[in-house]
């Protein structure tokens, strides 16, 4: 099966939420030889895409989104754990998740992954996340950027919190932060304090990347 079919068959397994076909593409495709960056970045990736695009259009709800994002975990792991260590530097650490309130992280699970296949450890603290998880995870890690992303308008205030708390706690210089989400905004990140805003995932790979090499 040549790599084009192995990436066809991995974003079909993840837009059908189907657990059991994700897992033996991604085993069946390294044992082959496809790289697992690639893999991840031009099969499984695109199909947690289009899923955000089908449930943004109203095709797919709210569990079928879940189910998905879950099955791009697992795969996410596979593919990480088969680069070579010797390839597996890691740039930085990240602690990642969606703010207390807010149950939607088909967005953060896209970043999560591109995160990963740029050698980035990640610490995904996945929905529905307090304020204070945020802060100890980060200091459990030492993590260099925060990441919090929502959905809703409504809990876009889980974001200003977050920065409140750590100004609060006198860490606010310690570490970088980046929100995301489908209301956010580059006004919202000005007006609250974060250090940067994340359009797309593409985009907060991006900004995160750039956020650690200028940390320090």
């Amino acid at each position: 099966m040549g790599k084009e079919q192995f990436f066809e068959e991995a974003k079909q397994a993840i837009i059908k939420a189907n657990k059991i076909q994700a897992e033996k593409v991604a085993r069946r495709a390294l044992s082959e030889g496809v790289d697992p960056i690639e893999l991840l970045s031009k099969g499984f990736t695109g199909g947690i895409t289009e899923v955000g695009d089908l449930f943004g259009r109203g095709k797919v709800f709210l569990p079928e989104l879940i189910q998905s994002a879950n099955i791009m975990q697992v795969v996410t792991e596979i593919c990480t754990s088969a680069v070579p260590r010797d390839q597996r530097e890691r740039t930085g650490r990240v602690v990642i998740g969606t703010v207390e309130g807010d149950i939607h992280d088909i967005g953060k699970a896209i970043v999560v992954s591109l995160l990963q296949a740029n050698g980035l450890e990640v610490h995904d603290l996945g929905r529905d996340v307090p304020t204070q998880k945020f802060v100890d995870k980060a200091l459990e890690v030492d993590a260099d950027v925060i990441g919090s992303s929502c959905l809703l308008t409504t809990t876009m205030e889980g974001q200003k919190k977050l920065e409140q708390e750590l100004r609060r706690q006198g860490l606010r210089e310690r570490f970088k932060t980046i929100i995301g989400g489908a209301p956010v905004t580059q006004r919202w990140a000005d007006r609250i304090g974060a250090d940067a805003y994340a359009e797309d995932a593409a985009d907060g790979v991006k900004k995160i990347k750039g956020l650690i090499g200028g940390k320090g």
